[in-house]
């Protein structure tokens, strides 16, 4: 059985990646003023800072219309038996649920659309997984069994430099009760029950940072690989400090570097810093 894997742009791989693993990319897309942008495609996450950086009204993000991935699939179709088909969390976008109706719209192909619960490089590392698996010739059962094990190793934490983004898109499930008292805090935030929610309240952004850092090192103590991955709207060079830190203190996590592109931006806010992390594959279950 020959399996295309899918994922959308809010998993922020790199081209590299897409092409070394033969992953499909549906675009989210971002709306600034009354222009539309397809991210990945039409629009950079640098232009994409540079352009809302002081704009009044924030901008807004939408999914991927039914036609567009209706048409994927149809090309896909033409190709290969099945699709394992990766998505960012349920409850903060329709993707999920877009790409499960298209695909009672086309015949030739299984479609298995997975809702990850989660977003950015944390979803990334379940396209990649399963890329890895269908090269070696898992079954999209197998492949789908793997991603429950995956969950469970799975962790995500950031920090955000102002919660309004969050609040006013309604993506912070309980961000308006808070937001008035975290005027001096930085929230430590994470996915629970696949929404945005507040984990804990520092009082400092070099706190929250060794608050996750210490997070981390709690799993790396239980013995088996890691990769972690550390996450930035628009602060690379913190954001590599952050890395370079890390790698001294845990020499044998395997630590990579990778973005809030603009869909998330445009929740999180320029400056957010986050860290994710989940059990080494390649090392703990070569193929």
């Amino acid at each position: 059985m020959k399996i295309a894997v899918i994922t959308d742009s809010t998993a922020y791989l790199t081209q590299e990646q897409y092409q070394k693993n033969s992953i499909f990319m549906l675009p989210l897309s971002v709306i600034i003023g009354e222009e539309v942008f397809r991210e990945e495609i039409d629009i950079t996450a640098n232009e994409f800072y540079e352009k809302v950086r002081g704009m009044k009204a924030l901008p807004t993000s939408s999914q991927p219309a039914t036609g567009e991935i209706v048409t994927l699939l149809e090309r896909l179709a033409k190709d290969y038996d099945a699709v394992i088909s990766v998505h960012l969390s349920s409850k903060i976008s329709g993707t999920y649920q877009n790409v499960a109706a298209a695909a009672s719209m086309v015949d030739g192909i299984e479609v298995y659309p997975y809702d990850s619960g989660i977003s950015c490089s944390a979803q990334g590392y379940f396209a990649l997984e399963a890329a890895r698996l269908a090269k070696h010739g898992a079954s999209p059962e197998e492949i789908l069994a793997d991603f429950d094990e995956m969950q469970s190793t799975l962790r995500a934490y950031f920090m955000v430099d102002d919660l309004n983004h969050l609040v006013r898109g309604g993506r912070l499930s309980n961000g308006a009760a808070i937001v008035g008292s975290m005027l001096k805090i930085k929230p430590i935030l994470h996915f629970e029950d696949k929404e945005i929610v507040v984990f804990e309240k520092i009082r400092s952004s070099k706190k929250a940072l060794k608050r996750i850092e210490g997070l981390l090192e709690e799993d790396v103590k239980k013995g088996y690989p890691i990769v972690a991955t550390i996450i930035h709207a628009n602060a690379e060079e913190e954001a590599l400090k952050w890395k370079k830190q890390m790698e001294k203190k845990m020499p044998n996590t395997r630590f990579e570097l990778s973005y809030f592109g603009p869909v998330i931006g445009t929740h999180l806010g320029e400056g957010s810093l986050g860290l994710a992390w989940i059990e080494d594959r390649i090392k703990s279950h070569p193929l």
